[in-house]
């Protein structure tokens, strides 16, 4: 048995006719709508960042929905992994990413140097950074500015 398929220009033709029809992001966006922000979520998220798992706080660090002051807590949070998901959620204020900026993790620096959301004088501030890492992600992340 042969893997090798010819199909006739009326096949192919038939094919091109029935594909599926490719939506824009938007559109889907769109057709599947978030529910809305409730007290009971926010509420859901202040008790899942308490937990004792640094998993579930990773969790509570990553959502959009958070709100400032908790990201504010969850940035001095004992686990460097939480710490990385402050500084890469977009929706974390500045002053907390500039508190970041200074952590002792090269893990959450180099996370810090790769939201786009990042205050200029904290990036000024990770480009001279000890690590060659955040250095190097800095200029990464530069490069693709100018690109």
């Amino acid at each position: 048995m042969s893997c090798i398929r010819f199909n006739t220009p009326a096949q192919r033709q038939a094919m091109r006719d029935h594909r599926p029809v490719m939506l824009t992001s938007d559109q889907v966006a769109s057709l599947h709508p978030a529910p809305p922000v409730t007290e009971s979520k926010i509420s859901r998220l202040r008790t899942l960042a308490v937990h004792a798992n640094p998993k579930i706080r990773e969790s509570v660090a990553s959502s959009p929905h958070a709100p400032d002051d908790l990201l504010a807590t969850l940035a001095k949070d004992a686990d460097e992994g939480v710490r990385s998901c402050v500084a890469r959620n977009e929706g974390t204020p500045c002053d907390v990413l500039r508190g970041l900026a200074a952590d002792p993790s090269e893990r959450v620096r180099g996370f810090l140097a790769l939201n786009f959301f990042v205050p200029a004088d904290v990036m000024h501030a990770l480009a001279a950074d000890d690590s060659d890492v955040v250095r190097g992600l800095v200029d990464w992340k530069s490069s693709l500015a100018r690109a």
